[in-house]
Formats: structure tokens, sequence, C-alpha cells
């Protein structure tokens, strides 16, 4: 029995999800005639309260075509040092949109309203690029799984709107966030420009990502989609298992939450562990120690069938997920404790 547990993104779709796929009523999507696919998009503008959405093939693609659309050539960027789109998009913010990325020191992937107001100061003449655009990730990949404070997001949001600047949320596990902290859609949809969320990662669907934003935005996303080579013919085979993902998969993500708790328990109660970050959703970041160190934990537990990820500086990560079963913990759970 193998256990991977790389990323939530190894899910394999569920027969009842498959089935779906394939009903599915399909048509030629870059007319706009893939009827499957026009539901998906209407279904997620409905959820967050926004005007319009746009499927991609990749969580990628929307962020990347997000970033395009409020800027220019020039321009800068602000987000964490963490953030997905600076550390694990090939420098696309560059590559695509020419712009600078202006990296805050936050905690965990996550920086203050006070951090945002301290990166937006200072001189503003011809020798520095505009801000144009504040990217924030909820929950935080390289941060383990952490979850803004909602409070956080909307005194962000202010500091934006004062200056002028857009507003986008890169939500890969939003859905993560939003069962583990109690929050609604709507919620952030009201604060955002745009809102990039993944369909493949806890929510199992095997490809895809919606971006929401304005009909003006999405619109603009459309022409900047099929720049990208994003645009798809009968992709309404996809769009159906992400319809199912929203209708079933979202609040079992309180299990994947649940089994990362209990793993983080026994990492706690072993020795060579020598740190923990806290855990609030389905990702486990922890440290061994140097004598052993990181590649070699990962290679003996890869000899057991159990694959987990280096993040490097010696961290290592677990994500929980759709396809790690009960009988899977149980097995690792023991394995941990007696490496």
């Amino acid at each position: 029995m193998k256990i991977d547990l790389i990323s939530d993104t190894v899910s394999k779709p569920t027969k009842e999800m498959l089935q779906a796929i394939v009903n599915a009523d399909v048509g030629d999507d870059v007319f706009k005639m893939d009827p499957t696919v026009n539901q998906l998009q209407e279904k997620g503008a409905r959820l967050f309260g926004m005007e319009d959405a746009l499927f991609f093939p990749s969580g990628t693609m929307a962020n990347q075509t997000a970033i395009k659309l409020h800027t220019q050539p020039g321009d800068k960027l602000i987000c964490d040092k963490y953030a997905h789109v600076y550390n694990y998009e090939g420098g696309g913010a560059a590559f695509n949109s020419g712009v600078t990325c202006k990296l805050i020191d936050g905690n965990r992937g996550m920086f203050t309203a006070e951090q945002l107001q301290g990166a937006l100061a200072g001189r503003s003449d011809i020798h520095v690029p505009y801000s144009r655009l504040v990217c924030i990730e909820n929950t935080t990949n390289k941060g383990g799984g952490a979850c803004w404070e909602f409070s956080e997001l909307e005194k962000i949001n202010k500091i934006a709107v004062e200056n002028n600047v857009a507003f986008h949320l890169d939500g890969a596990r939003l859905f993560n966030a939003l069962v583990a902290k109690n929050e609604t859609p709507e919620q952030y949809g009201q604060l955002f420009d745009t809102i990039s969320i993944c369909l493949s990662k806890g929510l199992g669907a095997p490809v895809g990502s919606l971006l929401l934003g304005s009909k003006a935005h999405i619109a603009k996303a459309l022409r900047i989609r099929k720049l990208l080579g994003g645009a798809m013919r009968q992709v309404g085979f996809l769009a159906a298992a992400g319809i199912y993902a929203l209708d079933n998969h979202v609040e079992r993500l309180t299990e994947d939450h649940q089994r990362a708790v209990e793993i983080g328990e026994v990492l706690k109660a072993v020795s060579y562990v020598t740190k923990i970050e806290p855990i609030e959703t389905n990702i486990i970041i922890f440290y061994v120690d140097e004598k052993i160190g990181a590649n070699t934990f990962i290679q003996k537990m890869k000899e057991k069938n159990i694959l987990l990820t280096p993040m490097g500086e010696g961290r290592i990560r677990i994500v929980t997920h759709l396809d790690y079963t009960n009988n899977m913990h149980e097995v690792l759970l023991n394995e941990l404790k007696n490496f």
C-alpha cells in the first residue's frame, strides 16, 4: 500500500465524480457553448456573490491572468515572501506581465495591514514602479496551511482601496480556510477584486480552477486566457467534476484537518522531531533532528511506501487529502511512532 502525502493534488476522482464526468453535457467552450462549463462558472460566481467567473486548466494560469489584468509592465505587485505567486509560479509575474514583486516579511505567509501600509509608503516619483496590486494566499502553502484572520483582511482591503490598489486572493485552498474558520464565500467575495479557487486540491477534482471577479474583469480575463493558451473545447467533462466537488466535497475537509491534527500530536511526542508549525488545516510542516536530516527521513519513509515532500531549509511537509484513508492513517501514525 502506497501512502502518498506529497500534496492534496494527488487524489483521484471518486466513482460518483467519474459518473458525473461521463454524464456531462458538453459543447465548445471557446464559443461559450459548453453548458456544463457555463453552469460551473455561474455556480462559482453565485457562491461568492461575485458577478462572473471563468474556468481555467490550472490555478497558476488563473493567478497569472489576475496579475496581468490588474497591472501593466513596469508595475509593482505586493505579496508575502512565502506567496505562491512569487515562489511557485515559475517567475510568471515577470515573464507574463513584466511586473516586479515587493515582498513583505510576514508570519507564515501572512502580513499585517500595518506592514502593507509600510510597503506602500515612500517616494512615488519616476524612479520607482507604481504599486498596482496586492496578492494574498489563503490558506498559505509554504506557511503550513495557515488561515488569515478575516478582520486583518478587512483592514488590508481598506488600505488597498485608499491607495487605489487592486486586491487579489490566491484561494487555492480557500475552502479549507472557510471550513476551519467557519467563514462564508460571500464574505470573501465582498473584499476582493478577483479570487482564484482551485478545484483539484482538497476538493478532489482532477483538473481546474475558477477565477472570480466583475463582468469587466472576466471579459478581460477571457482574452488573457486565450493569449496564454488556456482556451479549451469540450471541457465540460472537467467542469462536471468541479460541480460535483463543490456540491459534495467541501464539508468533508474537516476530516483532513482532524487527521492532520492527529499526525501533529504524534510528531510532538517523538524525540526526533525538533519543531512543528501550528496546524490549522490539512498541511503539516515539521523539522527533524539535524543528525537525521530531512532528506534521509523522507527517503527512509519512502522505503516504507510513505511519500512526503521536502520544503527546503530542513522543512518536511505532509498533506492530508480525499484519498488518505483511515487505514493509511493508522499505518502512518505507527511508522512515525516507531521511526
